[in-house]
């Protein structure tokens, strides 16, 4: 009773002021307008399409409903990459327990004192708990942003039975479009050409940033995300529903969120039954429930990597659902829309004991107490240590752990452990934190898990250490150092010295800079270990320096050091084959290095040469110079058939005359070999393959920056024999432990295999590790601009 007392008021005390919205919905963002006259009507990539509500009918739509109902708060929270607004409303009824239900301050509770917290639901059940529903991330799946509209007007209008219980006990946030981009141009990807259920550990996208945001602001008990088209996935199990088949990713408190995660989706199962009369079609009416992967399969529809939303959302303590409606059709509205409400009623009825458990998440990440975690798993901490000069990469970590709600602080004097000596400013990421799950996976190298199951549904290995080029020691003792808390880093580079300077090439930052000094008409010359050299004014170049982060002093130049240009690029555009664009990944690191970057499809390329640029880049599939596409695919390739013997010879002329060839990953180097650009064996594992695997790397210039063993990735791996006509720059290295991470079954045969080539006759190169892999590999970026740099 005394604890309770005490618990009571404290979160009595704290809701005696207003309490305010999120601080996400602070700002009022602006955006363009849509041009309604290019807002398709539907997907070539979608067997079916109906007259699904417009994006630019739904902010009106919207501020419509908002007017008629004090239980909405309608907000503009940010911006998809094209400029449209993401639009978040907030429904909760203030009649009941207060418009927010106390849940602000208990979520203070949560993360300071978990204990205190579950004390607190255990005795006062009149409270809300806050539910997100995401509204079409792929921007084909219609389904899920319609279902959305129509519950928004149920729960901000409705006074029945259920929905005035539903919203006495939850707080309903709806992301009603995450990717607007997507739905105006009827694409699976946004703006950039991002798969945006594909960014969740590296955030590069602002729909991915924004979603980020509401999760950290608002930590939500359930997390829904709307999809479709799946069916016949078994007989008669219609669409599907999560939870998912193993693996699960060992960094989950798994135990308590599938305590939850069966029933709920049963819930949900049930009320689309329950409704099955009101569906027209009849593979709804035959249905006899819904694909239920954890129950109605063994492998293939994994949780595994933190790439997706729900399962990101997880790490925040949400009890992540993925729905995927069978059809593109209102039924398929129908089917979304009945799953939601299994899931709300099944929530409302569960809350105090499914919060409860959310709480001891957080609880076992405090108390380092987790039960079903072998000894180790978690380390007690992480040191990242500072690289003085270019500190561009760590400081890209801590902030990116930070605004994932990860604590970090930093050391106030030199410290030491395990025998090392660490500087003063180092940064520490202690794992005794409420969210020492979400800090692991993004921390830690990953894990072979090959043998653990026949198949993955994408990838398994995305360690960011190793693919953003920074330390993270795991330290499994305590570490104890006078520290600060980091809130967050604001870089800032400068210049010292009279001059020539050095940039070394140790990072995309460094990159960029040499790209921008060379675009303001700078003199940059390069030497044989890729570091560059600015023969420059200190205030000419101040400006692009502060900006980068670097701290650049003088040096001499090598007698080797030959001068580079401002390089002109161009990447072969995959407009969309197969609901994806292959080159998006590759583009945006191009960018990000600094590159002036131009996209050119098949059929530009066939018409108009390449004489304008000074390299061509190939990273995708190889379907972008096939003669023979689907009606779906047509657009984005060859129009005529003799379109591609033009394009073969442009590509040629364009190497004759001095430019440079760069093939990226599998499918570009089997276009490679079909445009008679290599006579090399271009040799592939199965699309189910991926990971982090160690390299060695010849020393070259074109290699410059990494060590002779070093690590790299692969995503349907590629590599390369009957080599005579070229030189090998990089070879997996020739162990059969030369896998690090991720799954990759039947590998013996790339063991020690070539894996970056360059045609001796021919300024080509074939790249098989994947440089530029969905604007996550950053460490790995510097071989594109190494390979274009080279002479």
């Amino acid at each position: 009773m005394k604890n309770k007392k005490v618990v009571s008021g404290i979160l009595a005390a704290s809701l005696l002021a207003t309490i305010p919205m999120p601080t996400v919905f602070a700002e009022q963002s602006k955006w363009i307008n849509v041009n309604v006259y290019e807002e398709q009507d539907g997907s070539k990539f979608n067997s079916e399409n109906y007259d699904f509500m417009k994006f630019s009918q739904i902010g009106t739509k919207l501020n419509e409903i908002e007017k008629q109902s004090n239980r909405v708060k309608v907000e503009v929270t940010g911006q998809s990459s094209k400029g449209q607004p993401l639009y978040v409303v907030t429904i909760a009824d203030p009649t009941t327990q207060g418009k927010f239900g106390k849940i602000q301050s208990l979520r203070k509770q949560m993360f300071k004192n978990p204990q205190k917290a579950q004390d607190w639901v255990a005795n006062n059940p009149d409270f809300k708990v806050p539910v997100m529903i995401n509204g079409s991330i792929h921007g084909t799946e219609f389904v899920g942003s319609d279902a959305l509209m129509q519950l928004i007007e149920r729960f901000a209008t409705e006074n029945d039975d259920v929905t005035r219980n539903i919203l006495e006990n939850n707080i309903l946030i709806f992301n009603v479009v995450q990717n607007p981009d997507g739905r105006i141009d009827a694409t699976r990807f946004n703006g950039e050409g991002i798969d945006l259920n594909r960014d969740f550990i590296t955030q590069s996208q602002p729909e991915t940033q924004q979603m980020v945001e509401l999760l950290t602001e608002w930590n939500p008990m359930v997390f829904l995300d709307t999809h479709g088209y799946v069916k016949n996935y078994a007989p008669n199990l219609q669409g599907l529903i999560e939870p998912c088949t193993p693996p699960h990713n060992p960094n989950y408190e798994y135990d308590l969120y599938s305590k939850w995660a069966l029933g709920s989706a049963l819930a949900m199962e049930s009320q689309i039954m329950a409704n099955q009369g009101e569906y027209s079609g009849n593979l709804y009416k035959s249905m006899k429930g819904s694909y239920i992967p954890l129950r109605d399969d063994e492998a293939g529809w994994d949780d595994y990597p933190p790439i997706f939303t729900p399962m990101y959302a997880m790490y925040h303590g949400a009890y992540g659902h993925t729905l995927e409606a069978p059809t593109n059709d209102w039924d398929g509205v129908r089917f979304t829309y009945d799953a939601i409400m299994g899931a709300l009623q099944f929530t409302t009825q569960n809350k105090q004991e499914m919060i409860k458990d959310q709480i001891e998440i957080f609880k076992r990440g405090i108390n380092f107490d987790h039960p079903f975690h072998k000894d180790g798993h978690f380390p007690k901490a992480y040191i990242l240590p500072v690289n003085e000069n270019d500190p561009t990469v760590t400081n890209k970590a801590v902030n990116h752990l930070l605004k994932n709600d990860i604590e970090v602080v930093q050391s106030s004097k030199s410290f030491t452990v395990d025998g090392k000596v660490y500087s003063k400013g180092t940064y520490i990421v202690k794992m005794d934190q409420a969210k020492a799950g979400l800090a692991n996976t993004m921390l830690w190298d990953g894990e072979d898990i090959s043998e653990d199951t026949p198949a993955m549904y994408d990838i398994s290995a995305w360690s960011l250490p190793e693919l953003w080029g920074f330390e993270a020691i795991q330290i499994n003792q305590d570490v104890t150092v006078t520290s600060t808390k980091v809130n967050q880093i604001n870089e800032q580079g400068s210049v010292s010295g009279k001059g020539p300077f050095v940039v070394p090439n140790s990072s995309v930052k460094a990159v960029h800079l040499v790209n921008t000094l060379l675009q303001q008409g700078v003199s940059v010359k390069r030497d044989s270990k890729g570091n560059f050299y600015v023969d420059a004014q200190a205030n000419q170049i101040s400006a692009a320096v502060k900006n980068s982060g670097l701290q650049i002093g003088s040096g001499s130049i090598p007698s080797n050091a030959v001068k580079v240009e401002d390089m002109k690029v161009a990447i072969l555009k995959d407009g969309g084959m197969g609901k994806a664009q292959s080159h998006a990944g590759t583009k945006l690191a191009l960018k990000r290095l600094g590159f002036q970057v131009t996209e050119v499809t098949p059929v530009e390329v066939a018409e108009n040469g390449l004489a304008s640029f000074d390299v061509f880049v190939y990273s995708g599939t190889e379907s972008l110079i096939s003669t023979n596409l689907s009606t779906a695919n047509k657009e984005f390739g060859f129009q005529q058939a003799d379109q591609l013997a033009t394009f073969k010879n442009n590509v040629n002329q364009f190497l004759d005359q001095g430019g440079k060839y760069i093939a990226i990953g599998a499918g570009a180097s089997r276009a490679s070999l079909t445009l008679g650009l290599t006579d090399n064996k271009i040799n592939t594992a199965g699309s189910n393959s991926n990971g982090i695997v160690n390299v060695n790397y010849e020393e070259s210039s074109l290699t410059a920056g990494y060590n002779q063993e070093d690590i790299g990735f692969v995503y349907r791996p590629v590599w390369y024999t009957n080599l005579e006509n070229d030189t090998v720059y990089a070879n997996l290295k020739n162990d059969e432990d030369f896998f690090v991470a991720g799954h990759w079954r039947n590998r013996t045969n790339a063991q020690g295999q070539a894996i970056i080539v360059k045609e001796n006759n021919k300024d080509v190169t074939l790249i098989g590790l994947e440089v530029g892999f969905r604007d996550h590999t950053d460490y790995l970026f510097r071989l594109l601009s190494n390979t274009i740099f080279d002479k």
